[in-house]
């Protein structure tokens, strides 16, 4: 189900984003919601990034070179 949600924005940001939409080929609310798609999928990602580094710097996960791990691929 889908929520409307409304915001205020400057209107310099407004004319930013009408701008890039139209550039695109797109409505303002779709490229809205892609824009806040992708950022929250960056997000994501960041997060899988530092909980691995964690991981790394803890010892929890082992560091391999690219010559081991493609040398443990010929198995």
């Amino acid at each position: 189900m889908n929520k409307r949600v409304t915001i205020e924005i400057p209107d310099e940001m407004l004319k930013l984003v009408e701008k890039h939409a139209a550039e695109k080929g797109a409505a303002t609310d779709a490229y809205l919601r892609d824009l806040i798609e992708q950022h929250l999928e960056d997000l994501d990602d960041i997060a899988a990034a530092e909980a691995a580094m964690e991981r790394i710097r803890t010892g929890e996960d082992e560091v391999i070179s690219s010559e081991e791990f493609w040398r443990g691929l010929d198995h």
